[in-house]
């Protein structure tokens, strides 16, 4: 039986602005993907084998599963800007073709981290626009999105054919990749199998391979994943949160949600709804030094230095016309 996602639910194209303190470490801890620029002062990017110095107008993009630090320099405070990116949680915008880009980029070692120089496009263009200071809205958050995908260049850019092929995989991968998830949640597994001119039998094999998991099962998933972003982002009732996601009944959405995530949607809604994605504790602690609360918004160190966080507006609404 698979186990629950207990993991911390974190609002993404949020930007958050604080200092780590001299020699103190950093971590970052999106489970997708972050994209960190070096306000001002010096530090490390740190990991096993291998480090970088890290000057003002850097950036980085780390992926959730790399191993590593950012540790500020001895003789001064390093201040940052960060936000994150989870592509499985803009439903209606990026496709299961795209989606599946990323997850690609995640197994490629020269993808899942990448440290730009201040004189990279995507620096530059990340300086102005934090220096513009409009930093809310969704054209703010679109430019942060724009931001995330200009680092991956051509990488995300499928393989174009202008042939038929034979191969039932490629045709899938094909119908797939110009497919939003919300459309896949309209088709019926029959319906997949005639388009791509396959028998289910063969679809259910390819379709695993490609994803991972059953046809029923990848559905699942993003029913259940539009449900979490409607139950964070509106005040939308539980019942309509189930019929909004597909469910028809409400015991049966409790019943997947709970199983998924580890608690019903009343109680996880109470947990994570009002948490704007701002970490309670930023700094990896190598000593006794231990921040103190500042109504669960920044964070005073000793020496005292209280970084500021904003809270660039909602995560984006798992629906169709969402951003």
């Amino acid at each position: 039986m698979k186990k629950p996602d207990r993991s911390l639910y974190e609002p993404h194209l949020t930007v958050s602005e604080f200092s780590v303190p001299p020699g103190e470490d950093w971590l970052p801890k999106s489970p997708g993907w972050s994209l960190v620029q070096v306000r001002s002062g010096t530090g490390y990017w740190l990991q096993a084998q291998f480090s970088r110095e890290l000057e003002a107008g850097m950036v980085l993009l780390v992926a959730a599963h790399v191993p590593g630090s950012i540790r500020a320099s001895q003789l001064g405070a390093l201040s940052l800007y960060s936000f994150s990116v989870i592509p499985a949680r803009l439903t209606g915008l990026v496709t299961l073709g795209e989606q599946n880009l990323f997850k690609m980029a995640l197994s490629r070692k020269e993808s899942s981290l990448q440290i730009l120089s201040s004189h990279h496009p995507v620096a530059v263009k990340m300086r102005e626009l934090y220096a513009s200071r409009n930093l809310r809205g969704l054209l703010f958050r679109l430019n942060l999105l724009q931001l995330f995908v200009e680092v991956f260049g051509d990488e995300l850019k499928p393989a174009v054919s202008n042939r038929e092929t034979s191969d039932a995989k490629e045709r899938l991968q094909a119908i797939l990749s110009g497919t939003q998830p919300d459309e896949l949640l309209e088709m019926s597994f029959n319906k997949l199998a005639r388009v791509t001119h396959c028998t289910p039998r063969h679809l259910g094999r390819i379709f695993h391979e490609l994803f991972g998991m059953s046809f029923r099962d990848k559905r699942a998933e993003l029913r259940l994943e539009r449900a979490r972003e409607l139950l964070a982002a509106s005040n939308s009732k539980i019942v309509d949160v189930a019929l909004e996601s597909g469910y028809k009944s409400l015991s049966l959405f409790n019943l997947m949600f709970a199983r998924r995530f580890g608690a019903s949607p009343g109680k996880w809604r109470q947990k994570h709804a009002n948490n704007n994605g701002v970490e309670n504790n930023p700094y990896k602690r190598r000593n006794s030094l231990r921040p103190t609360e500042n109504n669960g918004r920044a964070f005073r160190m000793s020496p005292p230095k209280i970084p500021a966080t904003w809270n660039l507006g909602e995560s984006l609404r798992v629906q169709p016309e969402a951003v």
